[in-house]
């Protein structure tokens, strides 16, 4: 036996729950425990270059 759906669902329905994918999520911010500067969890700092109170990159000045 095959899935068969018991009646119809209307194109507003559909569609209501396709609308949901397209939007957009802002990054979630953590202060860089180095510098104090929001930054995205998980990642190098941008302004100190420091990862997890360590430096990781050398930024130029």
């Amino acid at each position: 036996m095959s899935i068969c759906p018991k009646g119809k669902h209307s194109k507003a329905r559909r569609d209501k729950r396709k609308a949901q994918s397209w939007k957009i999520a802002l990054p979630s911010l953590v202060v860089c425990g180095k510098c104090g500067e929001l930054m995205r969890s998980h990642r190098v700092c941008r302004s100190c270059g420091s990862y997890n109170k360590r430096e990781v990159l050398k930024i130029a000045e």
